[in-house]
């Protein structure tokens, strides 16, 4: 998918760091009032990871190695949460809990891998490395830690130490008390523990015993996407990225790195090639199958840029949308890519920013769509069907057999 603006090349791989300028730029430009006089914040433990901002009173909360941080909204230092170092080892899978594990413990740093506000309760949730992804339910004025669930499998999401690899949206009802939070993250093999993708409800009250249990889940299908077993069973390697997430009108979205099993060989010694996919999700639907994914990525002087790095989803200012000739009403999702589609975990060290319009991106989404259900393509889904499928005429649909018609593209109702 070409980018709508030329890149900007961006030398060094302070990509995290760029965006939370970014965020704070765009929140600042679209404030009132005199500009805020910024303080330096600098914790002595480095390992900054999240960011999130509240959007009525401007204050900021940071995830840290160890660390959760609050801050007013010109930097100053107001609050903080010590999350780590917990005795830990990675091999102690849930249940049965740490005290019975039969590994080694040590004390392990917690690295934060999720933060999000819930609005709905006026909480702030942290989720970590250790434990198996255990989160923390913390207030938002204060940090007080008011729930950490830990008693179910369900509230173990995972165990993956690096940060900018899981990512999730919380999704509120003004009619229901329970919220869902879309959650992506990485499962490192682990496929019976943990779903790649999913929805969970998000309890009142933090101690309820189904908080973060599956949406919907009957005998035969649940709100979630697991890595199949044959999948990992060609390419162990393989897994699905979470950088950044969003939503959109009835959409969820997530701009996602994996295993490019076209351009990778099973042979684990060979080079391993990474793609940038978009994947799309319907809000209202349980059972995920509205569930489509997209390549994205740029070029600049015919180099390409395959590997995201970052995102940030925003609306221009005057002069940014009078040069792309868009709207200021517009969305538009600045996103970091590094170069090539080699070494996910280090990149090169040239990054482009790049800009799309989110209209642009539901206009191609919908293209690739309306193509399969007139049976051009495939569906492209190759490491959740285990096989490459080709799209099916819409007419016949209704006689396939259901494990493959239950992933035709399902449009939001």
């Amino acid at each position: 998918m070409p980018s709508l603006a030329q890149p900007l090349t961006v030398p060094g791989r302070g990509n995290l760091f760029l965006l939370f300028g970014i965020v704070l730029i765009v929140t600042l430009s679209s404030s009132e009032g005199q500009p805020t006089r910024f303080k330096r914040f600098a914790p002595a433990e480095w390992g900054l990871t999240h960011l999130a901002i509240h959007n009525k009173t401007g204050e900021v909360y940071v995830g840290a190695v160890n660390w959760i941080f609050k801050l007013s909204n010109n930097l100053t230092k107001l609050r903080s949460h010590m999350t780590g170092p917990v005795v830990d080892n990675e091999k102690c899978y849930p249940p049965p809990s740490v005290q019975s594990c039969p590994y080694d413990l040590a004390q392990t740093p917690n690295v934060n891998k999720l933060l999000l506000i819930d609005y709905a309760q006026n909480r702030l949730i942290a989720c970590g490395s250790t434990s198996q992804g255990i989160c923390q339910f913390l207030r938002l004025d204060d940090l007080f830690k008011l729930g950490e669930p830990h008693h179910r499998k369900e509230h173990y999401l995972s165990s993956v130490a690096e940060s900018g690899t899981m990512s999730g949206v919380i999704i509120s009802s003004p009619h229901s008390p329970t919220s869902k939070l879309f959650i992506g993250t990485p499962i490192d093999g682990k496929s019976e523990y943990f779903p790649t993708l999913s929805s969970r409800k998000l309890m009142e009250n933090e101690e309820n015993a189904d908080m973060f249990s599956f949406v919907y889940q009957d005998e035969f299908v649940s709100s979630q996407l697991k890595i199949p077993s044959d999948t990992l069973s060609k390419f162990p390697a393989f897994d699905i990225y979470y950088v950044y997430s969003f939503s959109s009108e009835q959409f969820v979205y997530y701009l996602t790195m994996q295993l490019d099993t076209q351009l990778t060989s099973p042979d684990a010694s060979g080079e391993q090639f990474f793609t940038s996919k978009i994947v799309r999700l319907c809000v209202d639907d349980p059972k995920f199958y509205s569930y489509v994914e997209f390549p994205i990525g740029c070029t600049k002087d015919g180099v390409e840029y395959r590997l995201v790095q970052d995102a940030f989803l925003a609306r221009p200012g005057r002069q940014l949308a009078s040069s792309l000739g868009i709207s200021e009403n517009e969305d538009i999702l600045f996103t970091i890519f590094s170069q090539g589609q080699k070494n996910r975990a280090k990149p090169p060290k040239e990054s482009a920013l790049c800009l799309f319009t989110l209209r642009k991106i539901k206009e191609k989404i919908k293209e690739r769509i309306q193509s399969c259900y007139k049976g051009d393509g495939k569906l492209s889904l190759p490491w959740l069907l285990n096989k490459e499928l080709a799209c099916i005429n819409s007419s016949t649909i209704l006689n396939l057999p259901r494990p493959e018609s239950s992933r035709i593209f399902v449009p939001c109702t």
